[in-house]
């Protein structure tokens, strides 16, 4: 059955349905978040306490001089920008995409005229608008109780930007290659939490790589987890320029690129365990 299901998905999909459904679906996805306004002011309020927490820590750490090369001007920044790409995505979550897989309702998605993955990514970026809001607001406050933010000048918060927008496709990659173990597993909660921690620590979100052992920063530093965090925070404090720089992009977008088709061929096998009704 769910061979018969991905042959008439694919052949819908290769039709072609424009652009217009992917922005429809972006639409509901943003609507649908914004109808929840509680539980997403709740999950804001938990992040946002989180950085609070964070900042007073690192606060009192620095208070006797720099770390690693981070003094707390330098470190305020970073947390900042782990924070804002740590909240890139994190509206809308994977645990949708896992529940519709639980529930079933993919073998339905698998019937509609549109490539799953690239609806599932529409999907995902619904909650972008409210995230932005959030990352200003965060600013904001972070500039109101603690004081001047290190602001990048024009050419490295360009090279910033552009890095900031390839964390969005890299965490659905990433996020979307874990929901699709569900398949298998039929549960959802040990694995996310495994996702969690392993991009938490290997990003950079949790300390930064320079601060972690010789042996553990050096992976780091090569795996995709980086360029959620480490890579962005970089190019924000001038870490790294010039043609290093250009590196960390390319390399960037090369994960965005690999974890893309590379969720293709994992979602291939995934569908041929695909059980609905028992089928």
């Amino acid at each position: 059955m769910s061979e018969h299901i991905l042959e008439l998905g694919a052949r819908r999909a290769r039709r072609g349905a424009g652009v217009k459904p992917y922005l429809g679906l972006l639409r509901m996805s943003t609507r649908r978040i914004l109808t929840y306004r509680l539980n997403s002011l709740i999950l804001w309020i938990g992040g946002a306490t989180f950085l609070a927490g964070s900042l007073a820590v690192w606060h009192a750490l620095l208070s006797e001089g720099a770390i690693g090369g981070y003094d707390w001007h330098q470190m305020k920044a970073y947390l900042l920008v782990g924070w804002a790409t740590a909240s890139i995505g994190s509206a809308y979550g994977d645990w949708w995409m896992a529940s519709r897989i639980f529930e079933g309702h993919v073998a339905t998605d698998l019937t509609k005229p549109l490539d799953y993955q690239w609806a599932r990514f529409s999907e995902h970026m619904g909650g972008l608008a409210t995230e932005f809001i959030a990352i200003a607001v965060a600013a904001t406050a972070i500039v109101a109780f603690t004081g001047d933010l290190i602001v990048p000048g024009p050419g490295q918060a360009l090279l910033f930007a552009v890095s900031f927008l390839l964390v969005a496709p890299l965490k659905f990659t990433i996020a979307y290659i874990t929901t699709m173990a569900c398949f298998w597993t039929q549960n959802f909660m040990g694995v996310s939490w495994a996702k969690d921690a392993i991009v938490t620590l290997f990003s950079g979100a949790l300390i930064p790589l320079a601060l972690l052992p010789a042996w553990l920063a050096g992976p780091a530093s090569v795996l995709p987890f980086a360029s959620i965090t480490a890579t962005p925070a970089a190019l924000y404090l001038g870490q790294a320029t010039g043609w290093e720089a250009l590196r960390l992009l390319a390399v960037q977008a090369a994960w965005v690129l690999a974890l893309w088709w590379g969720a293709r061929l994992i979602w291939r096998r995934a569908l041929r365990a695909l059980t609905v009704h028992g089928g």
